[in-house]
């Protein structure tokens, strides 16, 4: 297993180094990526790594709202029913104006 250090060296810019193991595999991976891209290899692992941060942000904050839709559907009973959900995704999809449904409680 080799040792991969991310960062610049001392004194040249303010960033800290931080050290990676990865097996030689990946490093060829890395490097035959990094060449088809025209980029370093540096580039094409914080490539990967931001991309992989801001997924989990995105899918962090898409949890956030499902957990707040959820605790207001268990707060005040209401939901859309599907079919009025369908029909106006429907009428949206085909650029039709259509009021949103209402909620209201199942049953009613």
């Amino acid at each position: 297993m080799n040792v991969l250090h991310i960062g610049f060296l001392p004194g040249q810019f303010t960033v800290p180094t931080t050290t990676i193991r990865i097996d030689q595999d990946l490093k060829a991976r890395i490097a035959a990526a990094a060449e088809r891209a025209g980029k370093t290899a540096h580039g094409v692992i914080l490539d990967a790594i931001t991309q992989t941060v801001a997924q989990d942000e995105v899918d962090a904050a898409f949890h956030r709202v499902a957990d707040e839709r959820r605790t207001k559907l268990l707060e005040t009973g209401q939901t859309v029913p599907w079919d009025d959900a369908k029909t106006w995704l429907e009428a949206c999809s085909r650029d039709e104006p259509q009021a949103r449904p209402a909620p209201c409680k199942p049953g009613r």
